[in-house]
């Protein structure tokens, strides 16, 4: 049985298309600087990997804010409640047309292995993602004050790495979306805020 649920508010919904935008245009802009295609010109995009990188600073700051003062942070906890359940969900049952494992409701809209892939984003990928595209910005300030002292090669390494890290994780996300009850269900509940969630009838 399946329901239709608000489960996504206006900012989260604003949050997470602000973010898609940023990331996507940090990507091509960064793989740009970095001489893997051309598209923007080189000076371009150097000055818009910039200005998205501090937009998407700002719009981090504002979630990380909202998320406390709404209690929503509690939504990425990492637990290891069904989390076997669920890896043998998207290994095997999901190309079986087998049930998700627990029902989807507003207080917990992540399952195990989502809570464990969001929260390695918000603690560890995204801040060393901004740590060493600071340090990369600042590196000759930084060097010179004596902050830092090691090389900015070691710094772009790193960047690049996470970057690739993103972009990896932005196709398993893209093709997550494509899962649900049709093709475009998830990406639509992400413009509504609605969604149609199975419900035991038991």
């Amino acid at each position: 049985m399946k329901n239709k649920m608000y489960m996504y508010s206006k900012y989260e919904r604003f949050w997470h298309w602000a973010q898609a935008v940023l990331i996507v245009l940090l990507a091509l802009t960064g793989f740009e600087i970095h001489g893997s295609f051309h598209m923007f010109g080189f000076e371009y995009a150097v000055t818009t990997h910039q200005n998205a990188a501090w937009l998407f600073i700002v719009l981090s700051i504002f979630t990380i804010f909202w998320h406390f003062t709404t209690g929503e942070w509690k939504q990425y906890k990492p637990t290891r409640k069904h989390l076997l359940d669920y890896v043998q969900y998207y290994t095997k049952g999901i190309f079986t047309g087998a049930p998700h494992p627990t029902e989807k409701v507003r207080s917990q809209k992540l399952n195990p292995l989502q809570r464990i892939t969001y929260f390695s984003l918000k603690v560890l990928i995204i801040p060393l993602q901004t740590a060493t595209g600071l340090v990369y910005l600042y590196y000759p300030e930084l060097r010179q004050s004596g902050v830092i002292s090691f090389g900015l090669e070691a710094t772009a390494v790193l960047h690049t790495f996470l970057a690739f890290c993103f972009l990896a994780f932005l196709v398993v996300h893209i093709y997550l979306t494509t899962t649900g009850h049709t093709l475009t269900s998830n990406i639509k509940a992400m413009i509504n805020g609605f969604e149609e969630v199975e419900h035991s009838t038991h």
